[in-house]
């Protein structure tokens, strides 16, 4: 295959033999002020900037104050140090980390914009293009050369430069799709090979497993994803592997989608559009990643605004998009391109992506988020962004946020429960503080109660699933910090004969004082499990139960109540048998329980345990009392 690629680039050469120039003739034709583009991150043609620099060291005044523009370099910037200030001044589209002391120092700039528009901006001529340095694969039999990993803006760029010199590179894959470009369309060709640069997110550590794993519970079979870049949606992958027919429409397509590809998790057989193809604009990751989408026609790479349009990304039917941020505030606005003053990275395609998304039939939007940053000394989940944040995502954005603490569900919601929303994910360590925070600023209740410490920290070890006598699955889990506006709603729907049942008591009322007993708790003292029945993308709160202790006898008082059109299913037994489960498992010795003489399905409940009953009338109220039989611990535990 190289002596038959040899060959190729041998005829080429051979009919068009002066764009085989010498380097020195090459890059003679830059000009003072020329805007230089160069391709994108695994995409940059590493030889050719290496040759530029080389060039301008040899030929120090051959030209001034050139702008270089490309949307991210991943390694390869030395027009970025100071003793070439005044050939070059570089411009990106996104912040990455080999520019971003320059950007931060005045002496590189930023263009923040969607890169779905850039494309236009440079057709347009709005941000002229001069020279566009490109890597390609070798010209085929056609004449056609590949833009390879990188075809994002870059076919624009190609298209609207004035010259263009291509690095041909016999490691550059050839990639189906947009990014086929006529060796006619080119000025000159250099042919060098070498790697790609590759791209490592790094190593995943237990938070971003957490993180990746919560993630995934969110992620539906058949779901058409996009996935941006990073630890977390690295650890996000390996997560999915349960998963079935997802699909992908993305701009970065990683070493974690192909190996979903590998497995046959991904299959894309059940998009709305391109069925049956991978679609990105750019690839970073390893030379295996590269080797696999050589000439794959299950994957196509488009030009960035196809892939990060919204109007095609709302085609999509249940797309979930899934992106990272540095820090979101209780009000639902996240940056992802700046801490305070402080540029990080930029716009990207994150909006786009989670506009787009929300248009979509179905569309669900991920914000994954670690909960601190800088060894945990800085929560990122904060009461407002700090000044001079770039607000990426503003609060319409975001559907879902995940923390390795859990996950919030801000859409539809009010300040006030957004608040508490993402207060109950973030890390422990912050918690009081951000409550405190909130009161101040009028973001939740005045008087809001917390308990502080691990004591009151959400128990997702309580969390599993039953099956009730009737088949269905219920999701049993404990009660949460932001709990407060589900047992509202759940309990005014109750019939005023179960609120006197369980309340004993003709008082309709269940104001914000009173709903915090339930989800304001201390776990060391108090357990409220929360039956969750899930019909479709909104979870129904279909049953409540709990116990308090009872230090002095070591029993605990119990008691549970059921969604008026859920019972006679099966429910209560199942809450109380679980509370049973638990209770014994913390060692305590029997319930008590208050319940009215007319309560007789609660009763039933209670005679159907199976433990030994004492009961004591008081003015219709029996007094039961439960000590636990002396069986195994297996009561209530998963079937």
């Amino acid at each position: 295959m190289d002596n038959e690629m040899s060959q190729i680039l041998k005829d080429w050469r051979d009919i068009y033999p002066e764009k085989f120039a010498p380097e020195e003739k090459v890059f003679s034709r830059i000009r003072r002020g020329n805007r230089i583009f160069i391709s994108t991150g695994c995409g940059e043609p590493q030889y050719l900037v290496r040759a530029l620099i080389k060039y301008v060291e040899s030929n120090p005044t051959a030209f001034f104050d050139a702008e270089v523009l490309h949307v991210w370099t991943l390694g390869v910037a030395p027009y970025t140090d100071a003793k070439f200030k005044a050939n070059f001044r570089h411009n990106s589209f996104f912040v990455g980390h080999p520019t971003r002391e320059a950007v931060n120092k005045g002496l590189a700039d930023y263009t923040p914009v969607f890169l779905s528009q850039v494309p236009n901006l440079l057709r347009r001529g709005m941000v002229p293009i001069d020279v566009a340095l490109i890597q390609t694969s070798p010209p085929d039999k056609h004449g056609c050369m590949s833009l390879g990993v990188s075809v994002d803006i870059v076919k624009a760029a190609t298209e609207s430069a004035g010259l263009v010199i291509a690095q041909v590179n016999r490691q550059m894959p050839r990639v189906h799709g947009d990014g086929f470009i006529r060796i006619e369309d080119t000025d000159f060709i250099i042919p060098y090979d070498e790697p790609l640069l590759e791209y490592n997110a790094g190593d995943n550590f237990d938070a971003a497993q957490r993180v990746g794993h919560y993630a995934a519970e969110l992620i539906r079979d058949g779901d058409t994803i996009q996935v941006g870049y990073g630890i977390i949606p690295n650890a996000l992958f390996s997560s999915l592997l349960h998963k079935k027919h997802l699909g992908v429409h993305t701009e970065l397509l990683s070493d974690g989608i192909v190996e979903l590809m590998k497995k046959g998790v991904i299959d894309n057989s059940r998009k709305t559009i391109n069925r049956g193809k991978t679609i990105a604009t750019f690839c970073m990751g390893k030379r295996e990643t590269y080797e696999y989408i050589d000439d794959n026609p299950f994957i196509e790479f488009k030009t960035i605004d196809y892939t990060n349009n919204p109007l095609i990304i709302a085609q999509h039917e249940h797309m979930t998009a899934i992106n990272t941020g540095l820090e979101i505030d209780l009000t639902g606005q996240a940056t992802a391109e700046s801490l305070g003053k402080t540029f990080y990275s930029g716009i990207g395609g994150q909006a786009d992506f989670m506009r787009g998304t929300v248009l979509a039939r179905n569309g669900r939007t991920i914000l994954t988020i670690l909960s601190t940053a800088d060894h945990g000394r800085v929560s990122r989940i904060v009461p407002f962004l700090r000044e001079g944040a770039g607000a990426s995502l503003i609060r319409g954005d975001i559907h879902y946020v995940v923390t390795e603490y859990g996950i919030a569900y801000l859409h539809g919601k009010n300040i006030r429960e957004r608040a508490m929303e993402l207060i109950a994910i973030a890390h422990p360590d912050f918690r009081p503080g951000l409550i405190e925070e909130a009161r101040q600023g009028g973001l939740i209740y005045r008087d809001q109660k917390f308990v502080p410490g691990q004591s009151g920290e959400y128990r997702k070890d309580l969390e599993t699933y039953r099956t009730t006598k009737t088949g269905e699955e219920i999701f049993f889990r404990p009660v949460k910090i932001s709990d407060e506006p589900l047992l509202k709603e759940f309990i005014y729907s109750l019939s005023d004969r179960s609120m006197h049942r369980r309340f004993i008591t003709l008082r309709k009322d269940m104001h914000h004082d009173r709903l915090q007993e339930f989800v304001i708790i201390d776990h060391t003292k108090k357990t409220v499990i929360l039956a969750m029945s899930q019909p479709g993308t909104k979870e129904i709160l279909v049953g409540v139960g709990e116990y308090v202790i009872t230090e002095e006898a070591h029993t605990a008082d119990v008691a549970f109540m059921v969604r008026d059109e859920y019972q006679n299913r099966g429910i209560g037994s199942e809450l109380l048998h679980y509370l049973t489960y638990l209770a014994k498992r913390q060692g305590l010795l029997g319930f008590t329980a208050s319940v009215i003489m007319e309560n007789e399905p609660m009763l039933h409940v209670f005679r159907k345990l199976g433990a030994d009953i004492e009961t004591v009338i008081d003015t219709g109220v029996l007094e039961l009392t439960m000590i636990f039989l002396e069986n195994d611990l297996h009561l209530g535990e998963d079937n």
